[in-house]
């Protein structure tokens, strides 16, 4: 009997033990919350000048968007940091310059490797004035602005040349000032920053403008250029990224973005002819 006792006794305690092993997996699995998946959206910064890049780069952001890339869209003033910038990896690229400032700025800065992406518009330089209404109206020993970086330096002769004001011993993107081999009315080529050329307007007889500065300083290339540089320009700007970085996917994402219709159709409706895109 005694036996018996012990033997129930022992299926009961192991009953309870069981319903309580039961009881606690039971309210664990009831606690327990299912897992959350966070998707983080891949981050993109990319340099630009004002006009018209960061806008067009603000303009492309929903489609950037729908990938899943957060974009940040960083201003400077000027052609020389954001190169420096990308090339320290401050920046994931920059889109701002065409290709032969950016082969030029390579050769003359050894440490900077960066290269193109993709081209995605021209904007055609112009020659402006608030004093004449057209250059063959320059006096003897009149002043004329051009920028002073090489590739927009020699860009902006040649476009003097074009429109017969100067000639030049060559006609290749690197001339300079020292390349003049005819100056008939004698001008004085005054070299400045690419950003301060739209400011000496009033001190100068005319100025050869790079369009981006141009719509900064209120002015409309198609309709207030004496002068401008048609569609066969070869100055197509450009995404310039890390060597290397071309095929990432945020940049290919990026640059189908620039190229696509949506892109075009900001292009047409916001500058009318004054930027013209290449795909």
């Amino acid at each position: 009997m005694k036996k018996i006792y012990l033997f129930l006794t022992s299926l009961l305690i192991l009953a309870l033990a069981t319903a309580g092993c039961g009881g606690g997996g039971a309210d664990k699995k009831q606690d327990a919350k299912p897992a959350q998946k966070t998707e983080q959206k891949a981050k993109l910064k990319v340099g630009a000048t004002p006009v018209p890049h960061a806008e067009v780069l603000n303009a492309i952001k929903p489609l950037l968007a729908k990938e899943g890339i957060e974009l940040t869209v960083v201003e400077f003033s000027d052609y020389v940091q954001p190169n420096l910038a990308t090339n320290d990896k401050e920046l994931d690229a920059n889109y701002f310059q065409h290709l032969p400032y950016l082969e030029n700025f390579t050769k003359e800065h050894k440490n900077v490797k960066l290269v193109s992406a993709a081209g995605v518009h021209i904007e055609p330089m112009g020659v402006y004035s608030r004093k004449i209404k057209k250059l063959d109206e320059l006096k003897n020993g009149a002043s004329v602005a051009i920028p002073n970086d090489p590739t927009n330096g020699g860009r902006a002769l040649l476009l003097l040349q074009r429109a017969g004001v100067i000639k030049l011993k060559k006609t290749a993107v690197d001339v300079t000032v020292q390349d003049i081999a005819e100056n008939p009315k004698n001008l004085k080529i005054q070299e400045l920053e690419a950003a301060q050329v739209p400011r000496s307007l009033d001190d100068v007889d005319a100025a050869v403008i790079n369009t981006n500065f141009a719509m900064q300083a209120n002015l409309v290339p198609t309709k207030d250029a004496i002068v401008i540089e048609d569609a066969s320009s070869p100055y197509v700007n450009i995404v310039a990224v890390r060597a290397g970085d071309e095929k990432r996917p945020e940049i290919v994402a990026l640059c189908k973005a620039l190229q696509s219709p949506d892109a075009k159709k900001f292009f047409q409706e916001k500058y009318k002819g004054a930027v013209v895109p290449t795909f």
